[in-house]
């Protein structure tokens, strides 16, 4: 993959860059600015380098131009991390001069998630070098991320580089034990890990709602707790596949209902009552699971362990996110509600990877080429 080093001088250049600042607002504010935190060692690296900076991003699924989606706060908040003016070019006919620019929510442009060979050429135009640091939108083909990278010199971004030499290395060269936990709500989005963690790992710790299609294929009853119909041939298929790797919970935390307020109930066991679901694991299932994390050489997580943004239903999640942060091997964890977890719980910082793209990574688990990345090579 081709990388920053590979461009030689960006001296005087405009550079074209392609960011993930897809972040979380409210009413207009900005209540997240991780992503846009972690471009800054690649923005500033080209602009120590004396590159002119163009940067493009997506923000949300705008079908038009939806005054919501616009990236003006975005734009606001990288002026004071960068200490520097970010001009905000209302469309790609309209792009000021200046050391920093952003475009406007590329998404606005209709061919983007298209891939317009033309879209792609007008981003080109605007630029002497191309460099890709979104890491969460390189599984996507789309004219700012595959597209414009054929038409320039391009590499990718320090994060981008990093994402994927820190997700590749935990499949092709893991500390041993390598312990895979793996929470969400459905076996069949992530059976194409599941199956990759089978082949390569130790042990695979499973959580969520996604523990209840493998516990009602054992023939326990699951009540009300959430299970597709779907997710039942898969989790018996994993199940054949490889019994003596899966974790399933031995204790349940239940609730009547999904809410905050919904009457709890502990359960030494995993046989669910009807009218009741399961919303959490249990003490000692997370206590077993803290055991196997504690003794890993490397871990790898994705999906939290219950509904824990249920305060009454975070004690799960939140052992497994301790257990991680202080495991003493290589810990990576893959983004999306996981990562929202350690946030919540205040340790990001405690892990020694946290990857900015959810989908991107599990694809990158599973053996699929991101196009973004290819495009790289």
């Amino acid at each position: 993959m081709r990388t920053i080093d590979d461009l030689g001088s960006v001296d005087g250049k405009r550079v074209l860059v392609r960011v993930d600042f897809n972040v979380p607002l409210e009413d207009g504010r900005i209540t997240d600015d991780t992503r846009i935190r972690a471009a800054l060692p690649t923005l500033e690296r080209l602009r120590d380098g004396g590159a002119r900076l163009l940067l493009v991003s997506h923000l949300g699924r705008p079908k038009h131009r939806e005054p919501a989606l616009s990236l003006r706060p975005v734009a606001a908040r990288l002026s004071e991390l960068l200490g520097t003016e970010v001009a905000l070019a209302k469309d790609l006919h309209h792009v000021p001069e200046g050391d920093v620019v952003m475009l406007e929510n590329i998404r606005y442009e209709p061919g983007e998630t298209k891939n317009d060979p033309k879209l792609a050429e007008r981003l080109a135009a605007l630029a002497d070098a191309y460099v890709n640091d979104a890491f969460g939108s390189a599984h996507r083909a789309h004219a700012s991320t595959e597209g414009v990278a054929r038409l320039l010199p391009s590499a990718a971004g320090l994060l981008l580089q990093r994402e994927v030499e820190t997700l590749t290395a935990i499949l092709e060269a893991p500390g041993r034990p390598l312990v895979a936990i793996v929470g969400g709500a459905k076996v069949s989005d992530k059976i194409g890990v599941l199956k990759a963690f089978l082949q390569r790992a130790d042990a695979i710790l499973i959580g969520g709602a996604m523990a209840f299609p493998f516990l009602s294929v054992q023939g326990h009853s699951i009540g009300d707790s959430l299970c597709s119909d779907e997710d039942l041939e898969p989790a018996r298929e994993l199940l054949d596949a490889g019994d003596a790797k899966l974790r399933l919970p031995v204790d349940l935390v239940l609730g009547d209902r999904f809410a905050a307020e919904a009457q709890r109930r502990e359960l030494d066991g995993v046989d669910v009552p009807e009218g009741w679901m399961g919303l959490d694991i249990g003490e000692r299932t997370a206590g077993a699971y803290g055991e196997e994390v504690a003794g890993a050489g490397s871990v790898f997580w994705n999906g939290p362990m219950g509904a824990f943004e249920l305060e009454p239903f975070a004690a799960g999640t939140r052992a497994v996110a301790e257990a991680v942060a202080d495991a003493h091997g290589t810990t990576v964890v893959g983004g999306g509600d996981s990562a929202a977890a350690l946030a919540e719980f205040g340790l990001a910082d405690r892990v020694t990877h946290l990857s900015t793209g959810g989908g991107a990574s599990l694809e990158l688990i599973e053996g699929k080429t991101l196009p973004g990345v290819e495009v790289l090579s």
